[in-house]
């Protein structure tokens, strides 16, 4: 087996990023573990002789830009960039937050295109590989994780496109369209709460539930996810979309052939929808009673 030289972003403890390093490295190959708090990636990482360490927050530029001279003065070269620092952020969208959702688009696209255009160079150099980690989420239209789901779907197609634009210069780029993994992705959504003037507030404790993952599905570990995903990080072959994780084929079946209807049938299961249009039925029943 050739041994790689891997830098895989967003590396916190609990996390895809960690078990995708922590899988590359148990193999033999030279990982960049990369955090923007590089106090937060995991001990198990910090003991492995062949993992370097490093800051590279992917929504700062000169942040990114320092990390990729660090890599390039390390002797290792690079030969597969994995982008897989990510955010998460659920509210219905009458209600969101632009602020947060900008900041949202900043860490998982632009973010992906300003590590892409950093270490290109060494990726050319090296007739490397860039994977880029999107969701399942990005496929399928769920009520209240518009802005993430959307920017997964921006991601998916800026990666196909990069594709296709690195293919001159030898470089393969891979989409891995995750499934459903217990991690703690949405650890950072558990103070879940609707704006005091939320339409939605009757079935807030529903979309809690989906915001801070209580009532998501079983979902792979973060270990198993990260072992199925190895040979798309350091194979060879012609790239594009690799569905990965649970559900993740499920999805792929469900959007590519089950007509709209049936997707939707499907999708509003337990989400709230069907309580609140019964209820916003009834008042508006009650408010004609009273007009007549």
């Amino acid at each position: 087996m050739h041994l790689k030289s891997v830098l895989v972003t967003g590396c916190s403890a609990g996390g895809i990023g960690a078990a995708l390093a922590h899988a590359l490295a148990k193999k033999g190959h030279h990982v960049f573990a990369t955090a923007r708090n590089t106090s937060k990636i995991p001990q198990e990482l910090l003991d492995l002789s062949n993992v370097t360490i490093i800051s590279l927050d992917v929504s700062s530029m000169p942040s990114v830009s320092a990390a990729a001279r660090v890599v390039a003065k390390s002797g290792h070269g690079l030969d597969v960039l994995v982008n897989n620092a990510g955010a998460g952020y659920a509210m219905p969208v009458l209600d969101m937050d632009v602020e947060k959702a900008q900041q949202l688009y900043d860490t998982n696209v632009w973010g992906c295109i300003r590590t892409t255009q950093a270490f290109s160079d060494l990726l050319i150099a090296s007739r490397g590989r860039i994977v880029n980690v999107s969701s399942i989420g990005g496929t399928v239209h769920m009520p209240w994780i518009s802005a993430y789901a959307s920017s997964k779907s921006a991601l998916t197609t800026i990666s196909e496109t990069l594709r296709m634009e690195l293919s001159p210069f030898g470089v393969e780029v891979v989409t891995i369209m995750a499934g459903v993994v217990s991690s703690n992705f949405d650890a950072n959504s558990a103070d879940f709460c609707l704006p005091p003037d939320s339409r939605y507030h009757d079935i807030e404790d529903i979309i809690a539930g989906w915001a801070t993952g209580k009532v998501k599905p079983q979902g792979s570990t973060a270990a198993e996810f990260a072992e199925s995903c190895v040979g798309d990080m350091v194979g060879q072959g012609k790239g594009g979309l690799v569905w990965r994780g649970a559900n993740a084929g499920a999805v792929r079946f469900l959007v590519g052939w089950l007509p709209k209807m049936v997707v939707d049938l499907v999708v509003y299961q337990n989400q709230g929808l069907r309580e609140l249009s019964k209820k916003v039925l009834g008042e508006g029943k009650q408010a004609n009673r009273k007009n007549v």
